[in-house]
């Protein structure tokens, strides 16, 4: 190898060493930093299909921007409220609302839709405590909204 050649690969080496650093900077250059609020008022479907891609689009979400760049609200009022009813018994989902809240993904629950409709957070949604409740899925949205979230209904 002459010498101009090991030169070269050194500075291919050098180049392509910095690309890889710049990767997760180069996503956050392009996305910054954000405050999203997903909204969750439907029925999960036929295997709970809906409710499994909503919080995969949430988890393709925190993927694209990284964890340490994004603040995740998800709310749920109304039908929404299956997501968490149904993970009492779907390990599936059990398991993506757990992967969610461990990066720090807040789930909210309207607590109109607990009273309306007699649900125990307790006793019937996976996962719920009272720090979770909100007093209206709507006005929450709202509120996030005024405070910059971005609304996003998958």
């Amino acid at each position: 190898m002459s010498f101009y050649t090991r030169i070269l690969a050194a500075i291919v080496s050098v180049c392509a060493l910095a690309a890889l650093q710049l990767g997760p900077a180069a996503a956050n250059e392009r996305y910054g930093t954000q405050k999203v609020v997903y909204h969750i008022n439907y029925n999960g479907g036929e295997d709970d299909k809906a409710y499994r891609g909503a919080l995969r689009n949430i988890q393709n979400h925190i993927n694209a921007v990284g964890a340490e760049n994004i603040e995740i609200k998800v709310v749920m009022h109304g039908n929404g409220l299956g997501l968490l009813s149904h993970a009492k018994t779907n390990e599936l989902l059990q398991g993506q609302v757990l992967e969610l809240k461990g990066q720090n993904v807040e789930m909210q629950v309207c607590n109109n839709t607990l009273k309306g409709r007699k649900i125990s957070y307790e006793d019937d949604l996976f996962d719920v405590f009272k720090e979770d409740i909100v007093p209206s899925g709507v006005a929450e949205l709202s509120r996030l909204q005024q405070m910059g979230y971005t609304y996003i209904k998958p």
